[in-house]
């Protein structure tokens, strides 16, 4: 509706029009409250690397139905609705999951045998990755390792970097020559929510800070 020009009032938005999208929008971006943190962190540790451990399984390819997962969670003293897993999904910073139609899955950091469908890419020049002062002893002496995990996570903006090592305390920026790893014949590998992955950096290729 058109505001008329004798009129002060703002038009009222239509119901289910763009206002109505907008605030739902927003309201998927909003912060996440304590009980979908802990729903997000139940589907990063089951997602990646315990999904037997609540019952469910996933395919070759990580997925698994959405349903038998919330049933899961309900198991779990974690009831949540699919709204409440789209709040999750739509509001986690670093975009760790991804839905298709009735299922879900992990964009990266699995620990049990999955194969994401992931092609080899040539990285930028420069990746980075986030420490902590306690790691560097090893890094200098190993290079970066994926542990636990199938790969090394990178990444090519230096404040995500920077904010995920800050979360285990003070951060270290580790800047890495991908662009050479790649030409010294590296495969890489980037996730659906843009985190490059690789199998290990050796000391060589890191550019680190002396404390």
């Amino acid at each position: 509706m058109t505001e008329s020009p004798a009129s002060n009032e703002s038009p009222r938005p239509t119901p289910g029009g763009r206002e109505d999208k907008a605030a739902s929008e927003d309201a998927l971006a909003a912060p996440l409250d304590r009980r979908l943190v802990a729903l997000s962190r139940f589907l990063s540790r089951h997602l990646r690397h315990a999904p037997d451990r609540i019952g469910i399984t996933l395919d070759h390819a990580g997925w698994t139905g959405i349903g038998p997962l919330l049933d899961a969670a309900a198991r779990q003293g974690l009831p949540a609705t699919r709204a409440d897993l789209a709040r999750v999904v739509a509001g986690n910073d670093k975009r760790r999951f991804a839905v298709e139609g009735d299922r879900i899955r992990a964009q990266q950091g699995h620990s049990v045998p999955v194969d994401l469908g992931l092609v080899p890419l040539a990285p930028p020049p420069y990746l980075f990755h986030g420490t902590r002062p306690a790691a560097l002893a090893a890094i200098r002496a190993e290079g970066l390792r994926p542990m636990t995990r199938h790969h090394v996570h990178l990444t090519a903006d230096r404040e995500t970097a920077r904010r995920v090592a800050a979360r285990r305390g003070r951060p270290v920026l580790l800047t890495v020559r991908s662009g050479q790893l790649y030409e010294d014949g590296t495969a890489f590998l980037r996730s659906g929510n843009g985190v490059w992955l690789t199998a290990h950096v050796s000391p060589q290729y890191l550019c680190i800070p002396e404390s």
